[in-house]
């Protein structure tokens, strides 16, 4: 089949009742949770996997999804109107857009990044299409050594692009990578780091971990910040954008979409990088870079358009090699996992309904989230006054029933509430939990390969030097770890040298 008769397939998938109807409910609730500060798509997502257990994984992944990207429009919103980020990628989009707000423009800084998200959306998802099965071909060709190295590389890079230190990022992957190594050994049936406890024999639920250090956690964070909502009193004014606005916001959604697929596909890249990266470009490179600082259009346009393209083109990694780029897309992977579906180069032979299906629901959840972003902005407005102490309760109440749910069995519930705790004190000693996720999913797959490779060569490690690919990857990791490591080391030196 061809891309054209691969894509008419697949929209016969997403186009059925049932999946649209999944996919609008992802677009509303990651809507409603990016309009939410300090919840998030990871927080929300590791909190709905229980819900996805009895549904076919085509439909599960889709509204997954549509949670994920619907996240970034509207983290928008309360950006432009409140100065207050819904995600962390929208943080940005606050610089330029709230000023633009306060000038009377709030309504164009809106209608530019829903018009801005959608195009780019659009052109990210295409990029999925055309690519997925170009480099599903070259991952055939990849050997358990290959594959093993680029696990370690997705790794690393997903350390050294966490925030913070990247001694503690490296620490939570070695962290995540253990973790996930628990349970029996599938070779020799024996139990491992189990410490006679039965319930760990098939190892740590996924679901506990995820919901534990991302979404209880994430609630007792919140719950320690004081609410500060100020709606912003000036009425919303016209949608539509003067020829001025037009001329300057075109050009940075163009580069924006650029910056955001590219990063996007990097392990430890995602959205937030893609907003930054494209904001800076934006101050460098635009027309209008006199304007930053006091409402610049193209503070707005560049980075909801890189957020969105990055939120799409994550999924690249994901469906054709199985490497997750963030700890969203590690989520996916554990929700395709539980759903008996192993993510990677086959998955678009043995998978092609999931494949395409979801490629194509992520432009029509486009579309769905350019209708429900700009008429209903006054309603999300109104969500905003909700005050939080009375959303966190239910949110709780619904934690443990799913954590429960999983396998009827009160362990999960307390593995759930262990790793609040461990996620509570990580997010205080500034160690970022998305690396031990990645490392958590990594972690098995990757002790597969070693092993498969080990048994080919007869025991010889120089395997992973021997082959080409394994060799370049092996020599990017380490060349992306030392560059991290580099100023670090220099400050030390100095410090030393003074003292």
């Amino acid at each position: 089949m061809d891309i054209l008769g691969n894509l008419a397939h697949g929209f016969s998938v997403a186009l059925s009742f049932q999946n649209l109807l999944f996919a609008l409910i992802g677009a509303l609730i990651g809507t409603a949770i990016g309009v939410l500060p300090g919840i998030g798509p990871v927080a929300t997502i590791s909190l709905l996997l229980p819900i996805t257990f009895g549904q076919p994984a085509t439909t599960a992944i889709i509204m997954l999804a549509g949670i994920y990207y619907g996240a970034q429009y509207g983290g928008s919103t309360t950006a432009i109107l409140l100065n207050l980020p819904g995600e962390i990628s929208s943080v940005v989009t606050t610089l330029e857009g709230y000023k633009m707000a306060r000038n009377g423009r709030a309504g164009a800084a809106l209608a530019t990044s829903a018009l801005g998200s959608f195009f780019a959306g659009s052109v990210a998802t295409i990029l999925v299409a055309a690519s997925g099965p170009l480099l599903t071909s070259v991952a055939l060709s990849f050997g358990p050594a290959d594959y093993f190295s680029l696990m370690l590389l997705g790794l690393i890079i997903s350390a050294v692009l966490a925030q913070g230190s990247v001694l503690k990022s490296v620490a939570m992957v070695v962290m995540g990578v253990l973790l996930g190594l628990v349970g029996t050994d599938v070779q020799t049936g024996q139990q491992r780091f189990t410490f006679g406890i039965p319930e760990l024999s098939d190892g740590i639920s996924f679901v506990a971990l995820a919901m534990g250090m991302f979404g209880i956690a994430e609630i007792i964070l919140n719950l320690e910040r004081p609410e500060a909502r100020s709606v912003l009193k000036t009425k919303v004014d016209s949608l539509w954008l003067t020829k001025e606005e037009w001329k300057r916001a075109t050009p940075s959604v163009l580069r924006g979409t650029i910056v955001g697929s590219v990063l996007g596909i990097l392990p430890g890249g995602g959205a937030s990088l893609a907003a930054f990266g494209s904001y800076m470009m934006e101050r460098k490179m635009s027309k209008g870079r006199h304007m930053f600082g006091q409402g610049a259009i193209e503070g707005v346009a560049g980075p909801e358009a890189a957020n969105n393209a990055a939120a799409q083109t994550s999924f690249i990694p994901l469906l054709t090699l199985g490497i997750p780029a963030n700890a969203v897309m590690a989520l996916m992977v554990g929700a395709l996992i539980i759903q008996g579906i192993q993510p990677g180069p086959r998955m678009v032979e043995s998978q092609p309904d999931l494949f395409w299906g979801l490629i194509c629901s992520m432009w029509i959840g486009n579309v769905m989230l350019l209708v429900i972003n700009l008429p209903m902005i006054g309603m999300w407005v109104k969500l905003l006054q909700v005050p939080y102490k009375f959303l966190y309760p239910s949110i709780l109440v619904f934690c443990c029933i799913g954590a429960y749910s999983v396998n009827n069995n009160v362990f999960d519930v307390y593995s759930t509430v262990l790793f609040a705790i461990f996620g509570y004190f990580c997010n205080k000693l500034r160690m970022e939990p998305a690396p031990l996720l990645i490392g958590f999913v990594l972690g098995p797959m990757m002790e597969e390969h070693l092993r498969r490779a080990m048994l080919l060569s007869r025991g010889d490690p120089m395997v992973f030097l021997q082959r080409p690919i394994s060799a370049t990857l092996l020599a990017i990791a380490a060349i992306a770890l030392l560059a991290m490591m580099l100023p670090n080391l220099r400050k030390g030196k100095e410090a030393a040298m003074a003292g």
